[in-house]
């Protein structure tokens, strides 16, 4: 078989395996599968991108598929192969079918030492199974696919190809229909952990149990979500807990951890996606379908924590309005806000996503705001990508946001880098600027006894100059340092992706924080 043959043969395959959408990374060695992707493209089977950067393109792809379309990313031989791994891996974690094509010397070159050739059977590891085309193409797994495709000279295709495809359906993410009783009596609460989906709410809300939803739980909305949840873990409501129903991938809070890891309270874990299903704690009961409460418990355990929730707000409101400088938390509080009914707001790791989780609001079922992180495996990689694939993916969007730390926006900065003729989103990226890493100064380094190490170590300051990074890609930035200037521009977008750089400090962080975990629910009376 040639290789525009195999090639065309790939991308039949993945047009009947639902993909509509193909990202390319230019190379040579890939050209034919590239020319088959144009092919594909011009007869209305698939939406092609193309991006310079392959862990870009991964992570674009990443995002698309995200929000329901399945994607492919293309690439060439070599090193090209392997930075497409953190997408994927992230992807193996949270069982989402993305589709990696790699192209390949042909196997006559293998272990020759032949330019651009290394051994791409397996590259990704255990994680991601991989197939080569040539053998046979399989595209009907769960969760992210890696085909490998050795391709002979020549390259180029001598004619346009016309393809008869029919489309097939993307794969659904495979979720649990059968439903199992969780008996009342024990006091429980619900933790909502990233992708938990609606199930968790109605689990919460059948029950009369506390709701602890993280952001992009998909579950944070309803009267049960609790807004400082992670503060009230620290007092005295936390220690009469006697039950954890456990929904979806909890990440972000080591309160939550601490209260998995207690010996008297029983874990009932449910079905989750992803390449592993062990738990980093001890489950009592694992259950394998959609749990519902059997009836409504003693109302008053939930009111309680309604109380508490509601006057440790008022207070942590109160600090905030205090500052006399803007906030990392006010700037999540702010994006929060200014998400309207169908809204999408991607969010990035360390510390964003955690003061988003302080900050952002029950919002109303039904509204259909959706907020999307990447907590497989918790990395600030290709944030910006994954939120233009991800605002590209949900046309239907009222607004789109992305919100990140400064770190997070550099690492990905590449994915500012789009050519004439792309599709753009208009997306809204918001950058919580404090010139380095604060997520550490609130960990054990950041501890005053490695002052002298800290910013070579952890801090990292950079001193990048955004707005001429912005400039450069041509990409609209505004700087603001207050919360007015930022809510005025969180309500003028312009169309189009679009930089708002919140500035804010990074040297009184351990502090503040501090401040914030002391905070405590009134006692009666007070």
């Amino acid at each position: 078989m040639t290789a525009t043959d195999l090639a065309r043969a790939v991308v039949t395959a993945l047009v009947e395996a639902g993909v509509t959408e193909v990202v390319i990374a230019p190379g040579s060695r890939n050209a034919p599968l590239s020319f088959a992707a144009y092919d594909a493209a011009a007869a209305g089977l698939v939406r092609l991108h193309t991006r310079i950067d392959e862990r870009t393109a991964g992570f674009l792809a990443l995002g698309l598929t995200k929000n329901g379309n399945r994607a492919a990313v293309v690439c060439t031989s070599g090193t090209g192969v392997a930075n497409l791994h953190p997408a994927l891996l992230e992807a193996a974690h949270v069982g989402l079918p993305l589709v990696v094509v790699t192209a390949d010397r042909p196997p006559r070159l293998r272990g020759t030492n032949a330019n651009q050739t290394t051994d791409q059977l397996g590259v990704f590891g255990p994680l991601v199974p991989t197939q080569d085309a040539s053998a046979g193409i399989d595209l009907q797994q769960v969760g992210p696919v890696h085909l490998n495709v050795p391709l002979d000279e020549p390259l180029l295709p001598d004619s346009r190809w016309e393809p008869e495809v029919t489309p097939g359906p993307a794969p659904k993410l495979a979720r649990p229909l059968v439903r199992i009783t969780i008996p009342s009596g024990p006091r429980t609460v619900v933790v909502a952990g990233d992708d938990a989906g609606p199930q968790a709410r109605q689990l919460a809300e059948g029950g009369g149990w506390p709701l602890l939803a993280e952001p992009s739980s998909g579950s944070r909305t309803g009267a049960n979500a609790l807004r400082t949840y992670r503060l009230l873990l620290a007092g005295e409501l936390a220690d009469r807990i006697e039950r954890v129903v456990v929904c979806g991938h909890p990440t972000l809070s080591r309160p939550v951890s601490r209260l998995l890891a207690r010996a008297d309270v029983q874990v009932v874990d449910t079905p989750t996606q992803g390449v592993w299903t062990e738990r980093p704690f001890a489950v009592d009961e694992r259950l394998v379908a959609v749990p519902y409460a059997e009836r409504p418990d003693d109302p008053a355990w939930l009111e309680e924590w309604h109380a508490a929730d509601a006057g440790v707000g008022r207070r942590l409101d109160a600090l905030l309005a205090a500052e006399a400088e803007l906030t990392p938390y006010e700037v999540a509080g702010a994006v929060a806000r200014a998400l309207p009914h169908g809204g999408l707001l991607v969010v990035g790791a360390s510390s964003p996503i955690r003061d988003l989780d302080l900050m952002v609001p029950r919002y109303e079922v039904g509204a259909r705001r959706k907020v999307v992180a990447n907590r497989g495996l918790a990395g600030i990689d290709g944030t910006i990508s994954t939120a233009v694939g991800a605002t590209l993916a949900r046309p239907d969007t009222t607004r789109a946001f992305a919100l990140m730390g400064d770190v997070t926006f550099l690492h990905d900065a590449n994915g500012l880098v789009i050519g004439p003729g792309e599709p753009v989103p208009d997306l809204t990226i918001v950058v919580v600027n404090d010139d380095g890493g604060s997520i550490f100064t609130m960990l054990e380094q950041g501890d005053p006894a490695y002052d002298d190490r800290f910013d070579k170590l952890f801090g990292t300051p950079h001193g990048v100059d955004l707005a001429a990074l912005c400039a450069a890609t041509r990409t609209p930035h505004w700087k603001v340092g207050s919360l007015a200037e930022l809510e005025q521009a969180l309500a003028s977008p312009n169309g189009g992706i679009e930089v708002v750089e919140a500035v804010v400090r990074r040297d009184n962080r351990r502090e503040l924080d501090a401040r914030i975990r002391a905070l405590r629910p009134e006692q009666p009376g007070r």
